[in-house]
């Protein structure tokens, strides 16, 4: 391992002082274009890499983003990712991405061990079970900047940039009704999240209008990964009457759906229609292809990080929510409900015959 190359170096090839070379690499002071020229080619030659960490520690400040998501397995996350990492990367700041895998505890410990690396700014999407406003809100007068993406803690009042989910799934609501569906179900995430909480509002909207009213029962809440949203359908397919039509609120829970669908012999769409919330790369390959809610992943994060380096830069106007709009994108997986279902099963209140929990 090569020995790091130091500013006395530098300012010997160059034939300077340190303190000239300190203020060309900083920006610290005007240096003459003669001597700044000879420092540059000083630290060409001798392949200097200035510490971002100590410059950061002098200037009180990293030119670093510390951003927290909640599951990097998750295929929807590396969309935001990517979206704030172009942007930045453009600006001359560099992304730091902590994983929490939906874990209140991690996500503490990587808040507080973000802001001891003086990061420029913070990018927060909460885990499941999130408290993280109250540690957040300290920031908005000591800190610095913090924009929270696609879910917006609870009791957060700064910076958001999230999706129009209550008109997402009121769309897809009103897309399965259209087609003649009664017995309809849901599969939310978890509800103190304002995601999961907008979306299950906009199906209760849609069936409000069309006043179409289901039992309690046939609203399950999951937590916006794939075996949550498997065993919450288990319960729903073995409801009596059945629904014809499960709105699982994200890709990850419909594809449960999907596996839950499969082991029990209901076919889709024929017996079931499933629509999803996302729209990620996989929903054209399912069989049948997912009908779903498109949200703009890559923009989303694109959006927020622009907001971030905008108050980094010292935008002060009062906290922005910005809202990117939905699309639901109709494939196979929905179709209008069998029509042969008997009228006794349609009147059978709801027998839970699994117990799954």
């Amino acid at each position: 391992m090569s020995v790091p190359t130091t500013m006395r170096q530098i300012a010997e090839r160059a034939d300077v002082s340190i303190g000239t070379v300190s203020h060309v690499i900083n920006g610290t002071a005007k240096v003459r274009e003669k001597l700044r020229m000879r420092v540059l080619e000083a630290i060409r030659s001798l392949g200097y890499q200035p510490s971002q960490l100590a410059r950061g520690l002098r200037r009180n400040q990293t030119s670093m983003l510390g951003m927290i998501i909640p599951d990097v397995t998750n295929p929807f996350f590396p969309a935001v990712v990517r979206g704030v990492e172009d942007v930045a990367y453009k600006r001359s700041y560099r992304v730091v991405l902590c994983n929490t895998d939906n874990d209140p505890h991690k996500e503490t410990s990587y808040l507080n061990e973000l802001r001891s690396y003086r990061p420029a700014g913070l990018l927060v999407i909460p885990a499941a079970e999130s408290h993280i406003a109250e540690l957040l809100r300290p920031l908005a007068t000591s800190g610095p900047p913090v924009v929270c993406v696609d879910r917006r803690p609870t009791d957060w009042n700064g910076d958001v940039v999230v999706v129009a989910n209550e008109e997402g799934s009121y769309a897809a609501t009103r897309h399965l009704l259209g087609m003649g569906h009664q017995h309809l179900a849901v599969i939310t995430g978890p509800l103190h999240l304002t995601n999961a909480s907008e979306r299950l509002k906009g199906f209760r909207r849609a069936l409000d209008e069309a006043r179409v009213s289901i039992e309690s029962e046939y609203v399950q809440e999951a937590r916006f990964d794939r075996p949550s949203g498997y065993h919450a359908a288990l319960r729903l397919l073995r409801m009596v009457p059945r629904p014809t039509a499960i709105f699982a609120c994200n890709d990850l829970m419909a594809l449960g759906v999907f596996l839950a669908a499969r082991e029990l012999n209901v076919a889709c769409p024929d017996e079931l229609s499933i629509v999803g919330f996302d729209n990620l790369d996989f929903a054209e390959f399912t069989a049948p292809a997912l009908t779903t809610v498109h949200q703009p992943g890559y923009q989303l994060g694109a959006t927020a990080a622009r907001l971030l380096l905008d108050r980094i830069d010292g935008l002060k106007q009062r906290p922005k929510k910005l809202v990117l709009q939905t699309e639901l994108k109709i494939r196979n997986s929905s179709a209008p409900p069998p029509a042969n279902i008997p009228s006794s099963r349609r009147k059978q209140r709801y027998v839970d015959t699994v117990g799954v929990r």
